[in-house]
Order: structure tokens, then C-alpha cells, then sequence
């Protein structure tokens, strides 16, 4: 009889030894194939069968990792609530606003009505034309009640008035002997702001 037929017959004799002898060896090839460096292999590990320098290692990563983790948190949430304000901001300024580019036509709008109002009637002239200025008056005055209700006001700007970079500009300078140096002599166009926003300087002529 040959070793085969020894072990074939062996086999046959222990059907259940046989059958954990491949158990073990299918568990064994699997303890092989586990990766060593897996740190799942150690996520049920009993840390009573670790020691004290051990213990005092992984707790120091385990506050490490905290650390990390509230910075991010606090990270993120700071940068959320600068978002929230930027957007809060915008928010506001784009209402507050609004009607910054409408404001700026109707400014011109206001400019003709001005030249025209400034026109003087040589007393002769007839009815429909005294009416006609009286309904010109009336208009302008209406504009400018409704420019005020929504925050456009005219710069302060008159002969004078010491000149301000950042709400009038100089179209020319001119020698002054009534007005001091650096004082507005003359406006050409009248400015205006929106709320704090300035909508369009004053041009003037300042002394020199």
C-alpha cells in the first residue's frame, strides 16, 4: 500500500479531524495574509495587556488628535461666521443702496431743471409762460423733496467753504483777494451724496 492510499484511508477513518485540520490551516493563511501595520488589527485590543509606557503613548496621540480636531472645529466655525457677516454686510449695503445708480440719472435730470429755473422772465412774457415757470419751480421742488426721502443730499460746497478733497473737486484755481487760500470761489456743479456714499463730487473753482 502506498502512502497515498495510507493517508486517503486516514481521511475516510476521521472525517471530523480531518475537516478541522483544514479549518485551522484556512485561519492560519489568514493570520498571513492580515496586514501587521492595519491599525484596525489593534481597535479591539484589551489595553490591560498593555503597559504603562504604551498606555502613556497612545494617550498623548489620543490628546494630539483631540487638538487637531477642536483647531479645525474652531477654524471652520470662525471662518463661518466671518462668512456670515460679509454676507450680512453685503446684504445691507446692497438694500442701503440701492438706488445709487438711479439716484445718479436722476441727478442729472436735476442739473436741467436748475439751468431752466435759473432762466429770468423779463416781465412782459404771457400766461401759459408765467405757468410754465411756475410748473418748472414746482417740479424741482418736488425732485429735490423726493431726494432728500431717500438720503440724497447735496454737498456742502459754496463760496467760502474750505475745499474738500473727498467731496469736491477742483476744476481750476484762481487768484482770490476775498477768499483765503484753498477756499472755494465758485461752483460749477453742485455735488451730491447718498446716505455716506459719495454719488458725485461738487466741481468748483478754489482760491489759490
Amino acid at each position: 500500500m502506498t502512502t497515498t492510499d495510507i493517508e486517503s484511508e486516514q481521511s475516510e477513518q476521521n472525517p471530523e479531524e480531518s475537516g478541522s485540520q483544514q479549518q485551522r490551516d484556512q485561519d492560519n493563511e489568514s493570520v498571513v495574509e492580515q496586514d501587521p501595520g492595519d491599525d484596525s488589527n489593534y481597535a479591539d485590543e484589551d489595553i490591560s495587556t498593555l503597559s504603562q509606557a504604551e498606555l502613556a503613548e497612545a494617550l498623548v496621540v489620543a490628546r494630539e488628535q483631540i487638538k487637531e480636531m477642536k483647531d479645525g472645529y474652531l477654524r471652520a466655525k470662525a471662518e463661518m461666521e466671518n462668512i456670515r457677516r460679509r454676507s450680512q454686510k453685503e446684504v445691507i449695503a446692497a438694500r442701503k443702496f440701492a438706488i445709487e445708480g438711479f439716484a445718479q440719472e436722476v441727478l442729472n435730470v436735476k442739473d436741467s431743471l436748475d439751468q431752466a429755473a435759473l432762466v429770468e422772465l423779463a416781465g412782459d412774457e404771457s400766461d401759459a409762460v408765467v405757468k410754465m415757470k411756475e410748473g418748472l419751480e414746482l417740479t424741482l421742488k418736488q425732485l429735490e423733496t423726493a431726494m432728500v426721502k431717500f438720503a440724497v443730499v447735496e454737498v456742502e460746497a459754496g463760496p467760502g467753504v474750505k475745499f474738500d478733497p473727498e467731496q469736491h473737486q477742483a476744476i481750476s484755481m484762481v487768484p482770490s483777494d476775498e477768499f483765503e487760500s484753498n477756499h472755494i470761489v465758485n461752483v460749477m456743479q453742485k455735488g451730491f451724496i447718498l446716505k455716506e456714499r459719495l454719488l458725485r463730487p461738487a466741481m468748483v473753482v478754489v482760491a489759490s
